[in-house]
Parts: structure tokens; C-alpha cells; sequence
């Protein structure tokens, strides 16, 4: 039997999504979540139901969802780049990064307040670190992440994308950059003595053909145990189409996680949550 992560990332970018994130916790359907410090949705309330899921027994890991894209503003004072007070785009984060133009000083304050916020809601560190858009993996900024998650959350392991079978699906572009960012991201983590997981998968064409319950199953062949399956489940609201383009999709997601299919597919293919 392997046991593997099924993150619902995003929790805090709307109500609905965290309602639907939390039904599923209760269903034991997900066992981890990923909080956007950053998400305008994001309350103490939304931190005392998550924790109280755990009360008497661990029912979901919980980690900080490193967030450094617009339409979200930074927590510390004197990031930049910035663009009417959000952070830059993804696409001009990811350039800047590659082009090695960010500033680390920057980069470390923020990624430093958003674990300091997560400590301040939650009453403990987070037992994981990914990031928002994949933004940890970049130049510049996984050096940030790891140095942090070392300093100040050295219990916690930090989210590798890099997949089973790299050169597998290549018609999945995101899934190949993610697995070449991975392999420095590895480097570097290994060289700090920072825990990785041994494997990701989640990765689809948010197209509106998608056919989640037709494609989750893939995600499982040949995960190894400890692996991440990341996940987007929730509910559509007003907010959720104010800051984000996948909507719909996530509600689809929610009623594989919820129904009958799913639970008796990781039966049949040998795998729990861990």
C-alpha cells in the first residue's frame, strides 16, 4: 500500500473553496492543504477550522502556500517589483527570476512574513512549503524558500514538482518546466539539508474539455510512496472570479474527490493517504 499526499492547494482564496477544502478534510478524501497567506478570504476564523479538523486526531497536514503573483499584495513593507501594490504578474515573475533581477533582500522579507503570519494564525510552523503558480521552484526565489523553510520551519519538507516519468506527456509544457525546475530546486534543498518529497503529479491542460475523473488516475501510476498528488477543489463564488481563471474546474474536481468513484480507484490501485 502506498501512501501518498493529495493536496488541496489554494485554501484561503475564497469562502467556497475552503468550505468545499474542509467537506472533503471530513470526508477523508484530502489529507493536506496549502494556505495563501496573502488571499484578501483568509481570516483567523479560516485558521481555527482548519486546526480544529486536527483536534483529538491529525486529520490534515498543513502548509504555507508561498504567494509572490498579482493579483495578491505582499505582506512586507518595501517589496518590489510592484504594480499598483500587487505583486508583478507570472509572467514577469518568472522572467525577472530568470533574468536574476529580483531582489534577494526583498524575496527574503516576504517569504519570511508570510511563514511569520502562518506561525501567528496557526500557533505553529507549517509542516510544508510549495508555493502559488509554482513560484518557489524559480531562480532566486527557491533560494529564499529554502533558506527559510530551513531557519525557521526546519521540521517541515518542501514541495518538489519534478514527476515519476520527466519525459512522459510531453504534451503536458507545464509538467516538463516543472520537472526542470525541480532538479535544481532538489540540488539545492539536498545541499541544505532541507526534506523534499520523492515525487509530484497534478499537473493537466486547465482546458474546459478537461476530464478530471478521467485523467486523476494517471497522476497514480507509479507514485512512490510519500508522493504529492497536488489538487484544486471548490466551489465557484464571486471572489474566486474576482482573483482567479480556474473556477469551474474546480468544482468538477470537488465532485470526483466527493463521490463514490474516487475512494474505490485508490483501493483498487493499492494506495492511501497518508
Amino acid at each position: 500500500m502506498r501512501h501518498i499526499w493529495l493536496c488541496a492547494d489554494d485554501y484561503g482564496i475564497s469562502a467556497s473553496v475552503n468550505v468545499a477544502i474542509r467537506d472533503l478534510v471530513v470526508r477523508g478524501r484530502i489529507n493536506a492543504t496549502s494556505v495563501m497567506m496573502t488571499a484578501p478570504s483568509f481570516h483567523r476564523s479560516e485558521a481555527k477550522a482548519l486546526n480544529d479538523l486536527n483536534a483529538g486526531a491529525r486529520r490534515v497536514g498543513l502548509g504555507l502556500h508561498v504567494t509572490l503573483t498579482a493579483p495578491y499584495r505582499p505582506l512586507s513593507a518595501g517589496f518590489e517589483p510592484l504594480r499598483d501594490g500587487n505583486f508583478p504578474s507570472l509572467q514577469s515573475m518568472l522572467a525577472r527570476a530568470c533574468l536574476r533581477s529580483l531582489k534577494p533582500a526583498a524575496l527574503t522579507a516576504e517569504i519570511a512574513s508570510q511563514v511569520r503570519a502562518f506561525v501567528d494564525h496557526f500557533g505553529r510552523a507549517p509542516d510544508f512549503i510549495d508555493g502559488h503558480q509554482h513560484v518557489h521552484l524559480f531562480p532566486q526565489v527557491r533560494d529564499a524558500v529554502l533558506a527559510i523553510a530551513k531557519a525557521q520551519a526546519p521540521d517541515a519538507w518542501v514541495r518538489q514538482c519534478g514527476r515519476v516519468a520527466p519525459l512522459r506527456g510531453l504534451t503536458d509544457p507545464k509538467g516538463l518546466l516543472l520537472d526542470v525546475f525541480s532538479r535544481a530546486f532538489r540540488r539545492r534543498a539536498a545541499a541544505l539539508g532541507v526534506r523534499t518529497n520523492p515525487a509530484f503529479a497534478g499537473t493537466y491542460h486547465l482546458g474546459v474539455k478537461a476530464d478530471f475523473a478521467a485523467i486523476f488516475p494517471r497522476f497514480l501510476d507509479r507514485l512512490p510512496d510519500g508522493g504529492v498528488v497536488m489538487c484544486h477543489p471548490g466551489f465557484v463564488d464571486t471572489e474566486l472570479q474576482r482573483l482567479d481563471t480556474l473556477t469551474t474546474l474546480r468544482e468538477q474536481e470537488y465532485a470526483f474527490f466527493a463521490g463514490d468513484v474516487f475512494p474505490a480507484l485508490i483501493e483498487r490501485l493499492g494506495v492511501a493517504l497518508a
